[in-house]
């Protein structure tokens, strides 16, 4: 008896389900990664409210920000070299990446990307971060010097935060005092971690920041 060699649609249905596999895990990942920051917000906000910029300049904003200290997430664990840029968008949304060496100064490149969502236009200074469609996660400059040089990223619920300079390096007296300022947000500064950064010590470049 003849075998029947399967059709052109049935190859067509395997390519379909093996690229649905292989894209699957990501879609997954994302999806957790937004439902467990989206999550946090169910939790009750302290009473006092969180500082906020009064106004930021976005195209001053872009460019990249290295992660000095943090309260992490599960993702950050065992970040080194942490580095978050921005680019602004004609749609006016922020395409925002987050890469870092996972686990060692020269582990593998680990990069995520999301889009910020600017929540409140009148001021610039809270977004929503969307790693995948509906989500949305809280996302609020609660400082930045004048220079536009150092920045809080904080969050309503103060669970995590993240202090960021346009340069790997901080010095201690300045790290001190945005350690402080975390603090009076209504923070556990015991849980802060100082994050390993061993990029070499050049600014950002001026054309990418705005500056």
């Amino acid at each position: 008896m003849s075998r029947t060699a399967p059709s052109l649609a049935s190859h067509s249905i395997f390519n379909v389900q093996e690229k649905q596999m292989r894209f699957r895990p990501r879609v997954i990942f994302s999806a957790c990664l937004a439902s467990v920051l989206a999550g946090c917000a169910s939790a009750p906000a302290p009473a006092n409210p969180l500082a906020l910029v009064p106004h930021v300049d976005l195209a001053r904003f872009m460019g990249d920000w290295y992660v000095i200290a943090s309260i992490p997430t599960w993702l950050e664990k065992g970040a080194h070299n942490p580095k978050e840029s921005y680019r602004l968008n004609a749609d006016g949304s922020v395409a925002t990446t987050f890469s870092f060496n996972a686990d060692s100064a020269d582990g593998p490149v680990k990069t995520y990307t999301s889009k910020g969502i600017i929540v409140d236009p009148a001021t610039n200074a809270i977004w929503g971060q969307q790693y995948v469609w509906p989500f949305k996660a809280d996302y609020r400059i609660s400082y930045l010097s004048a220079d536009y040089g150092q920045v809080v990223i904080a969050r309503d619920k103060r669970d995590y935060v993240w202090i960021m300079s346009r340069s790997p390096t901080m010095s201690e007296t300045d790290l001190q005092a945005l350690t402080e300022f975390v603090r009076a947000q209504g923070y556990d500064t015991a849980k802060l971690q100082r994050v390993p950064q061993s990029h070499a010590d050049v600014p950002s470049d001026p054309s990418a920041t705005g500056r």
